[in-house]
């Protein structure tokens, strides 16, 4: 039988279909092989140039080198005479009196500052209206206005009375035999510093999250327990870094005690000064530099004291000025190496 012509090219096509799918693909000349990479360790990593922050440190160092070049050639600074003066027992003595008062005036300021801040906290409108009162009177009037007034406070009141209100009075005592320089000096900074530590202790408790507040009380724990165990040590963190900006401003506040007659580092250097006309600008740079001294060692303590109340609240603690230097060393290191490959 013969097959029609249309069939035979139907078949001829299904034929070539199938041997179009059957027969692979052929591709253009490739080179699939991997192509191989520098290891990770010899590959060189070019810095990012930044001219800008190098030509602003050479400026800031040429600018530096010129004060210092300044302070150690120029002779009116007379420092011969600073390194007489800054070990004499003159100045000593008015160092250890301005240490003591900063210290009785920090304490008492600061005790004074927390029961101020709590009233100021306390659900007693009197005792609100009280502690506001005090805040915004001290922190209005100056602090030399209150060391004068309260060394001039024997000729308002010659003689002081303990007793019942408008009525005997049990014992009296001369004011003026209590009142010393040093009493007066202690309670006029200690009644400055209080009106300002009170809102820095009170912004530090209104840190503390509410939920803690709710937390203690629904343990059923005595206000007091709250307060010490878990609402102070948590306020801390935020109290201890703006007091210690407070003690700062107090210890440079104790030369005002030379006006009602307390010879502390500023009084000294100020008597000796008006003794020994040319060494005044020694013995005030005597002055500026034991300041410079008291307010780093401040700053030392606060930056160990942030650093212990920081635990648990940061994932890693802030590192120590000698891990600082050591990984700014390294950096250093690291940076050179780099721009000498390049």
């Amino acid at each position: 039988m013969s097959e029609s012509p249309g069939t035979a090219v139907s078949l001829d096509a299904s034929k070539t279909t199938t041997d179009s799918l059957s027969t692979p693909l052929e591709l253009p000349d490739v080179d699939t092989a991997p192509q191989r990479s520098e290891p990770l360790a010899a590959q060189r990593v070019l810095p990012l140039r930044r001219p800008g922050r190098w030509i602003a440190t050479a400026v800031v160092l040429v600018v530096v080198a010129q004060i210092v070049h300044g302070l150690i050639t120029n002779s009116f600074y007379q420092w011969d005479r600073f390194a007489y003066w800054f070990f004499r027992p003159t100045i000593l003595d008015g160092l250890g009196i301005t240490l003591e008062v900063t210290a009785l005036s920090a304490v008492l300021g600061l005790l004074g500052g927390i029961v101020i801040a709590l009233g100021r906290l306390s659900r007693s409108p009197v005792l609100r209206a009280v502690s506001w009162t005090y805040v915004w009177a001290l922190r209005s009037i100056p602090l030399i206005v209150v060391l004068i007034f309260l060394y001039n406070f024997s000729a308002l009141y010659k003689t002081l009375s303990v007793g019942v209100p408008f009525g005997p009075a049990f014992f009296s005592f001369d004011e003026s035999r209590l009142a010393t320089d040093m009493v007066v000096a202690v309670i006029g900074l200690s009644l400055n510093e209080a009106a300002y530590a009170a809102e820095v202790v009170r912004g530090g408790i209104l840190s503390v999250d509410q939920g803690q507040h709710e937390a203690a009380a629904a343990l059923g724990l005595p206000k007091g327990y709250q307060f010490r165990k878990i609402v102070l040590p948590q306020a801390l963190r935020s109290i201890t870094p703006n007091y210690v900006n407070q003690l700062i401003g107090l210890i440079k506040s104790t030369s005002l005690v030379f006006y009602v007659s307390l010879f502390d580092l500023f009084g000294a250097a100020q008597t000796m000064g008006s003794t020994y006309p040319g060494d005044i600008v020694p013995l005030l740079l005597v002055v500026t530099v034991w300041y410079l001294i008291l307010t780093s060692i401040v700053s030392v303590v606060q930056f160990y004291v942030e650093r212990y109340y920081a635990r648990g609240a940061t994932r890693s603690l802030p590192p120590t000025p000698l891990q600082k230097l050591r990984a700014g060393l390294s950096d250093l290191r690291t940076r050179i190496r780099r721009e000498a490959a390049v």
